[in-house]
């Protein structure tokens, strides 16, 4: 969220944490930084706890694009050379406190300065970056030419160029005597821009690099069902995809149906279906608590698939757990078990389909066999919903395109966006999960804005893999509008509805 002036205590204590060699800012400063450009300022808040700062301004590009100091430029750290009609986003400060360095606040800075950036059709953003590895390779590269040099050919590791690099930063100078004070920096630093690609720039245009602006980047996880000998291997490999999208910088990353099951491969008893997936039950406040931590550490937005649940009318639901990246927990209930979950594992169907706010929009699960209910699809459009996230299992094929067939339609008939993710693979020694058939993927409408196929992505049949796609909302509301067909609003309500009788 944005600083205010009744943060600066607890800035102040952040900064001494942080910068234990180095001067830092006093209170007049940071006063001066949030009233000349209040939001431009951040704050990162971890259960009622400052954890990081980040402050930026306004600034001409004919300044902050030539040689400068730190002193300089920000005004002897006040921001006082902020102008309300600047061209550039100028960063001058990003702090997280160390215990807290690998939850990813360094990145959603990043994302809140390019948000920021875009929102006031700036040309880009501008900053002298840190060099902390120079001083113990400087005699060995002679001149931090040499060094910046070495660092992007990768010939040579350092993670704040790295990690300035990995987000669409590129090294246009090198600022001398920036901050005397920053003695593993030898004074120097990296004059570093990132170029706003909504915004037309003067020079030559930059060839695009990673993420488009204005989209959702979503993930989906075709994932290998195997024998796990503990809860802590079976978090292992889910947290590796979630490392992996995370380093994407995905939005949305969905896991598939039932997934969890793979923890019954720990006893491998060949139980009775019923009996193990009351076993499985005894998992759900670990794998609610271990999920919920990796969405906000990686900073993503995990569809938990789905997880059998012992509800409080001691019966079991397959469940899937939404967690969000503010820390939230999110759940909706399988409407509809099939014929299958309901005669071997007594699987009871949920009563209630809610769209679930993000900070990417509205979206909506639908659990497998519900996905074949239009129904289900228009109610959770009717609340908003521009994506909606369908984890399934199924064992052959026929059963999975009767899934897919069907959510390409929802897709076309709703113009929304419909992910799918499926499991591959076997567990032997776990009853009615004998064998897996999946080709997941990330439907769109069949419109001109779209893919040629409706397909924005899709994966090798029953392979473990990724599918990733940047999906934009924005052609979504044009297709409604103005599209080819428009199938929302050309609906007859004289005619019919879909109206949901909650219990």
């Amino acid at each position: 969220r944005n600083a205010s002036v009744k943060d600066i205590g607890n800035i102040l204590a952040l900064l001494k944490q942080v910068y234990t060699d180095m001067p830092t800012y006093s209170e007049d400063m940071l006063r001066g930084q949030i009233g000349h450009f209040p939001e431009g300022q951040f704050v990162a808040v971890y259960e009622d706890k400052i954890i990081g700062y980040c402050a930026t301004f306004r600034i001409s590009g004919d300044i902050a694009l030539k040689p400068h100091t730190w002193r300089e430029i920000t005004g002897d750290g006040f921001a006082a050379r902020h102008n309300d009609n600047g061209d550039y986003l100028y960063g001058m400060e990003v702090c997280v406190n160390r215990e807290f360095q690998g939850m990813r606040i360094g990145q959603r800075f990043y994302n809140e300065r390019k948000k920021l950036c875009q929102f006031l059709r700036l040309k880009g953003i501008i900053f002298g970056g840190r060099m902390p590895g120079l001083h113990k390779k400087i005699k060995k590269v002679k001149t931090p030419e040499a060094y910046i040099e070495m660092v992007k050919g990768k010939r040579m590791s350092d993670p704040v160029i790295y990690f300035q690099l990995r987000n669409d930063f590129e090294v246009v100078g090198l600022l001398k005597d920036y901050l005397p004070s920053d003695k593993a920096s030898l004074g120097y630093a990296t004059h570093m821009l990132w170029r706003n690609p909504a915004v037309a720039q003067e020079s030559t245009p930059q060839k695009q690099r990673g993420r488009m602006p204005e989209t959702v980047r979503v993930a989906s996880v075709q994932y290998q069902l195997r024998a796990v000998s503990s809860f802590e291997e079976f978090i292992s490999q889910v947290r590796y995809f979630v490392d992996i999208v995370s380093n994407y910088k995905g939005d949305f990353i969905v896991f598939p149906e039932l997934f969890t099951l793979q923890l019954l491969s720990i006893d491998a008893n060949n139980l009775p279906p019923a009996e193990a997936l009351r076993i499985i039950t005894s998992y759900t406040d670990r794998f609610k608590q271990a999920m919920s931590e990796m969405a906000v550490q990686y900073n993503v937005n995990i569809i938990g698939g789905s997880h059998p649940t012992m509800g409080e009318d001691n019966e079991v639901y397959n469940i899937c757990y939404v967690f969000l990246r503010d820390g939230s927990i999110h759940q909706q209930f399988k409407i509809h078990p099939t014929p299958n979950e309901r005669f071997w594992w007594n699987i009871r169907g949920g009563n209630e389909l809610d769209a679930i706010m993000t900070d990417c929009g509205p979206i909506g699960v639908l659990i497998c066999y519900d996905s074949e209910f239009p129904e289900t699809a228009r109610h959770l459009v009717n609340q908003g919903a521009q994506i909606l996230f369908v984890p399934f299992c199924t064992d052959e094929r026929q059963g999975y395109l009767r899934v897919r067939y069907c959510a390409h339609a929802r897709a076309v008939e709703n113009q929304c966006y419909v992910v799918l993710s499926g499991t591959v693979g076997n567990l032997p020694g776990v009853e009615n999960m004998d064998m897996q058939y999946a080709q997941s993927c990330i439907l769109t409408p069949c419109d001109f804005p779209f893919a040629r196929d409706g397909i924005a992505a899709d994966t090798t049949p029953n392979v473990e893999m990724l599918a990733i796609a940047d999906l934009r909302p924005a052609n979504l509301m044009g297709a409604r509008n103005s599209g080819t067909v428009q199938n929302l609003k050309d609906r007859r309500f004289d005619l019919y509805s879909v109206q949901w009788h909650k219990s």
